[in-house]
């Protein structure tokens, strides 16, 4: 006679052991995945959720006093900047940097647009912001606007802009701004920032990325 307390377990309980143990090993190697996985390499574009999107017609005013067009910038990569001509550091720093990154890039001057975007129209006048731009010895396209039409263009770049009373400053008051460099496509499209912070080979990447 068979011994019942050695005899094998029932079907359903061997059924049960397998998925748990099977569990068990779904659950081990996911965590070795995650732990794992390589990290990003400094420069690389990471993926935009599609839910994220910037950008987008709109009209200002250029140096010469004309309406400028986004479509103007149809079938070439850009880089946009917001900022003031009485800004002390950031904005002349920004700047200065794009200039210098776009002559690294050995493409020439027409490879990437840089656009400056006053967030001060009230005294960034077109023939101020048209002065400012050419005191970066390269071509850099100034604009500015209304306030009604700068204020539509920053929300469509998501760039936090505020004015702050400070009597110190010309006219009693200064600018506060986002410092985020935003790159668009050659079909207008958002692919990645450029932050204060970054490195320049990480930022020199993304502009051979859209140039590419």
């Amino acid at each position: 006679m068979a011994d019942t307390a050695t005899s094998a377990p029932p079907a359903g309980w061997r059924r049960l052991r397998l998925i748990v143990w099977t569990l068990a090993a779904v659950a081990a190697l996911l965590l070795a995945w995650l732990v794992l996985r390589p990290a990003p390499q400094p420069g690389q574009l990471q993926s935009t959720p599609t839910s994220v999107t910037l950008g987008g017609p709109f009209t200002l005013t250029g140096a010469d006093g004309r309406p400028f067009s986004s479509a103007q910038l149809t079938g070439k990569p850009y880089a946009i900047f917001f900022g003031f001509t009485h800004c002390p550091d950031v904005c002349p720093t920004t700047l200065a940097r794009l200039a210098s990154l776009r002559q690294r890039l050995g493409q020439g001057d027409d490879a990437v647009r840089i656009l400056f975007v006053t967030v001060d129209p009230e005294r960034d006048t077109p023939e101020a912001v048209g002065k400012y731009a050419k005191l970066f010895n390269t071509p850099i396209i100034g604009l500015t606007g209304s306030r009604a039409q700068v204020d539509q263009v920053a929300r469509q770049h998501a760039i936090y802009q505020a004015k702050v009373p400070e009597a110190e400053a010309p006219d009693g008051y200064t600018m506060d701004h986002g410092a985020t460099v935003l790159l668009f496509d050659r079909a207008g499209k958002f692919v990645a920032t450029i932050a204060p912070e970054e490195g320049d080979p990480a930022a020199l990447d993304k502009l051979k990325r859209i140039t590419a």
